[in-house]
């Protein structure tokens, strides 16, 4: 395979069609070596149009999700991110080349350990990775300028928002199968919040969400 035609091809065949325009964002998705997150045995599908397998019933994003999700973003230098689901640490990568410090969490070890791993190999330091269910926040005394979910969820629950800085902004991937709607939201005051919907897709759940509860007559 052609790795440098086949990166091409995903950035103009698959992100830029879905109207991923920010010259930034294909910029960086260029220039960080997807492949090297990808699973040995998938690496051959490391720029196609899927969700790939890593472990854990987990999986990477669809490229033109993470091109998305990084255009809506809009993040700064000096901006602090909160990951939550570190999974293959591509996306984590990403986020730290854009920003000035990446808190990222993730309940499995071994994802984890080979996230950190990968992260050294490309030099990014500004990295803090962690093991934990982060289902219920992290850090909770802290407040991040971004947040993201990398799984989905059947409601977005208030303590992913409180712990936003005022003007800061959190994705996440909200809803049930066969509706799920990529959401933005945007703290535009101490209780105020903007919602746009972005897109609608498909993902995992993230683990240690619980079910809303239902009435039962």
């Amino acid at each position: 395979m052609n790795i440098e035609q086949a990166r091409f091809n995903m950035i103009e065949q698959q992100i830029r069609p879905w109207e991923v325009l920010d010259q930034q964002v294909l910029d960086l998705i260029s220039n960080v070596p997807r492949e090297e997150f990808v699973p040995s045995a998938y690496r051959h599908f490391a720029f196609t149009d899927t969700s790939i397998p890593i472990a854990h019933d987990q999986v990477m994003m669809f490229p033109k999700i993470e091109g998305r999700l990084l255009q809506a973003l809009m993040l700064h230098s000096n901006d602090t991110v909160l990951e939550i689901g570190t999974g293959s640490g591509y996306l984590t990568a990403l986020l730290a080349k854009s920003a000035r410090h990446v808190d990222s969490v993730d309940i499995f070890e071994d994802l984890v350990k080979g996230a950190v791993t990968q992260l050294k190999a490309l030099n990014i330091n500004n990295v803090s990775l962690n093991i934990g269910d982060a289902s219920k926040g992290w850090n909770t005394d802290t407040r991040y300028d971004v947040i993201v979910l990398t799984g989905s969820v059947p409601v977005l629950k208030s303590h992913f928002l409180e712990q936003l800085h005022c003007g800061g902004c959190l994705f996440a991937i909200v809803g049930k199968e066969p509706a799920m709607q990529a959401l933005l939201i945007n703290r535009i005051g101490e209780n105020e919040f903007d919602t746009e919907v972005l897109f609608e897709t498909s993902l995992p759940p993230l683990v240690g969400v619980s079910e809303p509860e239902r009435f039962v007559l």
